[in-house]
């Protein structure tokens, strides 16, 4: 049922702000399923591929992205005993969202919801989103996937610090970094997002998209660092494949320019994200 309510809710807000692109096609869905499945594994391709291209500028952000996760890093230990005391004071029901909709099998249901949707409205527009959902998910998923094995960090639960490292460990408690839950859950958020104009509903998104990244420090699954590094995966993962989609797809819902800004404040007592777009 959960995963029900979730998939219409993002379905129908998506439809409402695509109602105009639905056209009378004549193009058989078979066709469309051939073609976007194309684009799916064509988009997890061609993500992979970017940093082999990237020039000054996208070595400086990503460059900025580690300096801002290492600085977010230094205080680990302290944010997450502090996000963890104040665990009890969450109401109940957002905590069982952060970790129901960040679990891989339910984030697939409602992706996958979303493409299937428009593939039988014959909505491109739907369409092309379900498919910016699902290969978003599916390149950052793997990658994290990867990192987790590779970087070997403790979990907060293992009660190891933050400092611990065992590469290719087996034990679930060697697999905090980056966050799954954060990493699958702003994919989707960021890519819906990607349907509206309007910054407030945007702030919106992003925020019920953060939520499953926030439960898993609440609950001492990951640090704070952990969930940084998962969202920064997660917009540049979107932001390539998006790229790649404008030229297999003629509707375009975000000629804006396709980038967001972050940036990390830091102060005596204070630490804070600023995200303009």
């Amino acid at each position: 049922m959960k995963n029900l309510i979730i998939l219409l809710g993002i379905t129908f807000c998506i439809s409402l702000n695509a109602q105009d692109s639905t056209k009378d096609s004549t193009e058989t869905r078979w066709n469309m399923f051939k073609h976007d499945m194309g684009s799916i594994f064509g988009g997890v391709g061609y993500s992979y591929a970017r940093p082999f291209h990237w020039k000054g500028d996208q070595w400086a952000q990503f460059g900025a992205v580690v300096a801002g996760t290492g600085l977010v890093y230094l205080a680990d230990d302290e944010t997450s005993r502090f996000i963890r005391n104040n665990r009890e004071g969450i109401p109940r029901v957002v905590r069982d969202y952060g970790e129901f909709y960040g679990n891989p099998s339910n984030n697939y249901i409602a992706t996958t919801g979303v493409y299937a949707a428009g593939l039988i409205t014959k909505n491109e527009k739907l369409r092309r989103t379900g498919v910016l959902l699902v290969s978003s998910a599916t390149s950052a998923g793997l990658l994290q996937q990867v990192l987790k094995s590779v970087v070997g960090r403790a979990r907060p639960l293992a009660d190891l610090g933050k400092d611990t490292f065992d590469p290719f460990n087996s034990s679930r408690n060697f697999h905090s970094f980056p966050s799954g839950h954060a990493l699958l859950a702003f994919t989707n958020a960021y890519a819906i997002g990607k349907q509206f104009k309007n910054p407030w509903v945007k702030a919106g998104i992003y925020t019920i998209g953060a939520i499953p990244g926030i439960s898993r420090v609440w609950d001492g699954q990951h640090y704070l660092s952990d969930m940084v590094f998962a969202f920064a995966i997660s917009i540049a993962t979107v932001e390539s494949i998006d790229r790649y989609l404008d030229k297999r797809y003629d509707e375009k819902y975000n000629d804006q320019n396709k980038m967001v800004s972050w940036n990390l404040n830091f102060g005596p007592g204070q630490l804070g994200v600023t995200v303009n777009f």
